[in-house]
């Protein structure tokens, strides 16, 4: 199965009313372990990386590795750079064979998000690959460093800024919040649903480790088709791991290689299994 634009993944997620994991990873356990939980289930599946992950996990590095592994999947995998903050590494992301790219301007006035937003569009057009955009403040920051508050979508911004920047993909704020919550997630389902009613764009919910099951079944019904999942993916490998030192007091590298992949296969078949993606490839 080729790699596949993320457009693609969303529309036929949109018509058949479900959701699609786009799951964060850091290395090449990671990589490998969404694919296998994707190709057991037969379901499509994201691969993506945030800017913020790059002095971690370098881009010309991890990326190569993503799109290589998605080339080579039994199931629709998409590669998408999550929450670009600047150009140049969006560009760079195409260049390796992204098919998504997002810029993150949501911390900016309207006119300065659809400006540069509408500046990253053309620059993805031009290498076949789809955007995502942002309106409204999710909770938290990418990789946990701020607290920044949230503000939920406005319709009418949301509506302009759709009509002036002619993405794919549009990341809302409903009362979701990146990293780890602080105390129990309340959800705007009343601002989700206006959103969906006003909107013909596929959304995206940021923020989604910590999210109740019965919560993202509810959002895979109300128009969210792309569900980002990071900060559960990387405790589950770090569970694991910890886990291989509690039961063994030594193993080989291949031993801990073996626990990273299996820590990232178990969280990405769970919400694979909770968005209804299974049996969707």
């Amino acid at each position: 199965m080729p790699l596949v634009n993320m457009k693609e993944l969303l529309l036929k997620a949109d018509n058949e009313n479900y959701a699609v994991g786009s799951f964060s990873i850091a290395n090449m356990e990671m990589i490998i372990g969404a694919i296998k939980a994707a190709e057991e289930l037969k379901s499509p599946i994201i691969l993506q990386i945030a800017e913020v992950r790059l002095k971690h996990s370098p881009l010309d590095i991890v990326g190569s590795t993503m799109v290589k592994a998605a080339e080579k999947a039994k199931v629709p995998v998409a590669v998408h750079f999550d929450h670009g903050l600047t150009v140049d590494n969006i560009k760079k992301a195409l260049s390796l064979g992204f098919t998504s790219v997002m810029i993150d301007g949501s911390s900016l006035e309207l006119s300065e998000n659809i400006k540069i937003t509408s500046l990253v569009e053309k620059l993805a057009r031009y290498y076949g690959a789809a955007v995502e955009g942002e309106i409204g403040h999710v909770g938290g920051s990418e990789d946990g460093s701020e607290d920044v508050e949230i503000e939920v979508t406005n319709i009418e911004d949301a509506k302009k800024f759709i009509s002036d920047t002619n993405i794919d993909a549009l990341a809302v704020a409903i009362g979701n919040s990146h990293g780890v919550y602080k105390g129990k997630p309340r959800l705007r389902f009343d601002v989700l649903t206006k959103l969906n009613d006003n909107l013909n764009i596929p959304l995206v919910l940021h923020g989604g480790s910590g999210i109740s099951e019965s919560d993202f079944r509810k959002c895979a019904t109300m128009g969210i088709r792309k569900i980002n999942i990071a900060t559960a993916t990387f405790n589950n490998v770090k569970d694991s791991v910890r886990n291989l030192n509690k039961e063994l007091e030594d193993y080989d590298y291949f031993t801990l290689h073996n626990t990273e992949i299996q820590g990232a296969y178990e969280n990405v078949k769970k919400h694979i299994k909770i968005f209804g993606s299974e049996n969707k490839a």
